[in-house]
């Protein structure tokens, strides 16, 4: 007996009341099925185990970002993806080095940091001087022009937890633009508290970017506990001095890429639902939460579908984006390569938020939504009032109208972790993996056979 047969006959025994319906929105045994074998499987837990075991960290336009492309490309093969591949493009390369940093006085101790993404370095000897410190990084802002010459100025400015993340935004200013607002004033080096919500003594990187028209100096990143100690110090009223030295260095282009595999459609299959995640991540853990996650996520939901023989109308691409964390490159890339065929992109969506099950969906269409309701009626979640871009590597499509939806996953604990050394496999639940697979199979199937056009209503906003 076939797959499908096999689905067809097994799934009268999976009852209504295991996936909360009462029958009366439009889901068949299929669906059930493929709720039912999603939950019960591993097959995305099983996934980002390899992916963070075999390959580890995966920087961004280094040779382990190279070699998780060949991993996934095998894998995306194993599981029974057609027309895997990986479009290529070129990145800026960065590398860390050395980083430490001393409080020289008034009282002699390490400080545990790490430079941010695309830093300069400090001097080969590194700097030693004078601490200034802005509470925030609107005072920052509001400081007056000069005054800093030759100072270390240390931003801190704590980070809210929130469910869906919210505090990020707001306390990644000073990561974004801090070395910029300290180098207009003359200083010669930052530091950061931490952009993070946890209390351990790992720092968090991330990528920060320079103005054009201001020199660069060198941005580094303290552990909370030790913008906490400095904070303490500073407090005292006594001058504090710190000695820095971080050396990361600019590597020039680099390769990077896009992984794609497909589920082919069987009656339209020009026409595109896509699901993604990053397959790269930062250097510092291996990547689990971030994105490793995402790739399981999305990967295995794919693979739930091909097991059960499914054989969707539209095509179901999935999508491992390269170079995600230094500025969404690949989702920029993926969008120029498929600029004549965006148009046929009916909707897309990402997972990168961890391993938290979902609490929400998140609509970015009016027009088809009825469908993803039916999805999110079935999971037990509600619709959010808040609108999507579906997700950081999708925002450059869904800005040239590109349909969108979100699976808006339980963060409250995810800054804790992410861009740290604690990004690692053991904070991931195989549970909490197996809901966001089902998640995903059962929406990327629903769409990929809806007769809906979810492009109505999502004008090119990308001027």
């Amino acid at each position: 007996m076939g797959a499908a047969a096999f689905v067809l006959t097994t799934c009268a025994s999976v009852s209504v009341g295991q996936v909360g319906m009462d029958g009366s929105d439009g889901m068949d045994a299929v669906d059930f099925q493929i709720l039912e074998q999603s939950r019960s499987g591993t097959q995305g837990y099983d996934i980002v185990e390899g992916l963070t075991t075999e390959v580890g960290e995966r920087l961004a336009g280094t040779e382990a970002e190279a070699r998780a492309r060949d991993w996934t490309v095998a894998k995306f093969k194993e599981i029974g993806l057609e027309n895997v591949r990986v479009e290529p493009f070129t990145i800026p390369g960065w590398e860390r080095g050395v980083e430490t940093a001393a409080i020289i006085s008034p009282f002699p101790q390490e400080m545990l940091l790490t430079a941010l993404g695309g830093s300069v370095a400090t001097p080969a000897g590194g700097i030693t001087s004078d601490i200034v410190y802005f509470p925030t990084f609107e005072d920052l802002e509001a400081a007056p022009m000069g005054g800093l010459d030759g100072k270390i100025v240390f931003i801190s400015g704590r980070m809210e937890k929130a469910p869906d993340g919210a505090g990020y935004g707001p306390a990644n200013r000073k990561r974004q633009s801090g070395a910029t607002e300290a180098g207009k004033r003359g200083a010669t080096a930052v530091v950061i508290r931490s952009v993070g919500t946890d209390s351990h003594r790992f720092p968090h990187t991330g990528q920060m970017r320079y103005a054009d028209d201001v020199a660069p100096i060198p941005i580094a990143a303290l552990s909370a506990p030790d913008a906490d100690q400095l904070e303490r110090i500073l407090e005292r009223g006594e001058t504090v001095r710190m000695a820095l030295n971080i050396q990361p260095r600019a590597t020039g282009d680099m390769p990077s890429g896009n992984v794609i595999g497909e589920i082919v459609g069987s009656e339209r299959p020009e026409e595109i639902v896509l699901i993604g995640a990053h397959l790269d991540s930062w250097d510092l853990g291996t990547g689990a939460i971030d994105d490793g996650a995402g790739v399981g996520i999305t990967a295995g939901a794919a693979q739930i579908l091909i097991e059960q023989g499914l054989r969707p109308k539209r095509t179901i691409r999935v999508v491992a984006f390269g170079a995600e964390e230094v500025g969404l490159l690949g989702g920029f890339a993926y969008r120029d390569r498929h600029a004549d065929d965006l148009d046929k992109h009916v909707l897309a969506t990402e997972s990168d938020f961890g391993a938290e099950p979902p609490y929400e969906v998140l609509l970015g269409v009016t027009e088809g939504d009825a469908v993803i309701r039916e999805v999110a009626a079935a999971l037990n979640l509600p619709i959010g009032t808040r609108g999507t871009n579906g997700g950081p590597d999708i925002g450059p499509m869904a800005r040239r109208g590109v349909p969108t939806m979100r699976f808006q996953q339980d963060g409250t604990d995810y800054f804790d972790l992410h861009h740290t050394p604690d990004d690692t496999l053991d904070k991931i639940d195989p549970d909490d993996i197996a809901e966001n697979v089902a998640a995903f199979a059962l929406m990327a199937w629903r769409a990929a056979n809806a007769e809906t056009d979810f492009r109505a209503d999502t004008p090119d906003t990308d001027k």
